[in-house]
C-alpha cells in the first residue's frame, strides 16, 4: 500500500513544483496519509484547499481504503 502510494504522490509533485511546492510522503498509517506540504506550499493560504480537494480528492480516488491526508509540520 504504502509504495502504491508513494507513487501516485509522483504523479502530484508536478503540479506543486510549478507553483515552486513540493510533496514530502511521510507515513500511512489507519487509513490516513501523513505528507509534509515545502516550498511555496508550506505557506500558502490555499494549502488546506490544495490537501482536500486536490491531494486528498485524488488519493481516495485512486486507493479507497485511504479516509483522508493529513499535514505534518516537523
Amino acid at each position: 500500500m504504502e509504495s502504491k502510494i508513494k507513487e501516485l504522490i509522483e504523479d502530484l509533485r508536478p503540479l506543486l513544483n510549478q507553483d515552486g511546492g513540493d510533496i514530502e510522503f511521510i507515513r500511512y498509517e489507519d487509513k490516513f496519509v501523513y505528507i509534509k506540504l515545502t516550498g511555496a506550499c508550506q505557506n500558502c493560504g490555499f494549502q488546506d484547499e490544495t490537501i482536500t480537494y486536490g491531494i486528498e480528492a485524488y488519493l481516495k480516488e485512486q486507493v479507497p481504503e485511504i479516509e483522508g491526508v493529513i499535514n505534518v509540520t516537523l
